[in-house]
């Protein structure tokens, strides 16, 4: 059975104090690092970004469809341009003319259609713009949300590291000055039940919440002083005292 003075297996509650608040900061920046806010907020910025995306190729397609109309008009434009200086200039054939006037006549009408088109994409167009630009919106108010909270959450995972290193760090030096086969039953214990030691005080273990056993409590009474014993519920050390009887 180890052994160690029973002042020694005392400082293994302060260092199982430590350990227990160390434990509470790494649940605690687990949860930060989960808080659902993030989660809900990513899954709501992926959405947005993908209509985002959507309402842009929406707003291109329908700029490039505005620009083939424009050519469009802008050709028939020309051409009705030169054909009506060929008129004016009454130069050729009456029959000639005759055919001219019939010719700008049709491009006019069809101008007069491509000009209704160009205007249909025009408005479709502003449509989409709109459209994108309350998407956009949307996407900034998102990302504006989730850097407000990542900030919150960032701030308070720098103070649990701070925590963490500070706990840490007094950890490492208490542990030196203590007794080094008994650290490494409470390290081994602590690595296999989660807690390394407890008190018993007046017959409950404080590792388990449980009260003793008449015959286990009898046989750890039964135990030298400077024996280290065990919770039989929980595993963990069970640091006695005389005051705690």
């Amino acid at each position: 059975m180890a052994k160690a003075a029973p002042a020694e297996q005392l400082k293994l509650l302060e260092l199982q104090g430590m350990d227990a608040r160390l434990k509470s900061l790494s649940n605690r920046r687990r949860s930060l690092e989960a808080d659902p806010r993030i989660i809900d907020l990513e899954a709501a910025l992926g959405v947005a970004n993908g209509e985002l995306g959507a309402a842009k190729l929406a707003v291109h397609d329908a700029e490039a469809e505005l620009k083939r109309a424009e050519a469009d008009v802008e050709q028939v434009a020309t051409r009705i341009e030169r054909d009506e200086a060929r008129l004016n200039s009454g130069t050729g054939l009456s029959k000639d003319l005759v055919a001219l006037q019939k010719d700008i006549a049709s491009l006019n009408k069809r101008r007069s259609d491509l000009e209704d088109v160009e205007l249909e994409v025009l408005e479709r167009l502003d449509g989409l713009r709109e459209r994108q630009a309350a998407q956009q919106t949307i996407v900034d108010d998102i990302q504006g949300s989730f850097g407000g909270i990542r900030a919150e959450l960032d701030a308070a995972l720098a103070e649990v590291a701070a925590e963490e290193n500070e706990v840490a760090g007094k950890r490492t030096g208490f542990a030196a000055g203590l007794d080094t086969g008994m650290l490494a039953v409470y390290e081994k214990t602590l690595a296999r039940r989660g807690v390394g030691a407890a008190r018993l005080f007046h017959g409950t273990s404080e590792g388990s919440g449980m009260q003793l056993s008449p015959g286990d409590l009898a046989e750890i009474k039964a135990a030298a002083e400077d024996d280290i014993v065990f919770c039989p519920d929980s595993g963990c050390i069970l640091v006695r005292s005389a005051e705690w009887v």
